[in-house]
């Protein structure tokens, strides 16, 4: 039951995604390349570094990377090997610190 729900929210995720980047604008495109050369360039353009990353199925790595001015990048990697910055925003929160604290861990 536990691995079909996952599939299904994988699904779910997958859709909303192909949702989403259908709606950007003509101009607008995914930057890919190599891993080690993208996080090198959010290194130095943006002073950004990772926070956390999560295995999704067998299919890929994403990875979300925070400057301390709050600018985020979030890093999709496939089993090729194959980078692309999936999202990026500004604003982020770190709001696991906030929920420890208020569970009292």
């Amino acid at each position: 039951m536990a691995h079909m729900f996952s599939f299904r929210w994988i699904r779910i995720a997958a859709i909303g995604a192909t949702l989403a980047l259908s709606t950007l604008p003509a101009q607008a495109q995914l930057i890919c390349g190599g891993h080690s050369d993208l996080v090198a360039g959010l290194a130095q353009a943006f002073q950004q570094k990772q926070i956390g990353y999560g295995v999704v199925g067998q299919a890929a790595i994403v990875e979300v990377y925070v400057s301390a001015s709050g600018t985020w990048t979030m890093l999709v990697t496939d089993v090729q090997g194959r980078s692309c910055i999936f999202a990026t925003g500004d604003g982020w929160e770190n709001t696991v610190a906030v929920t420890a604290t208020a569970q009292g861990i």
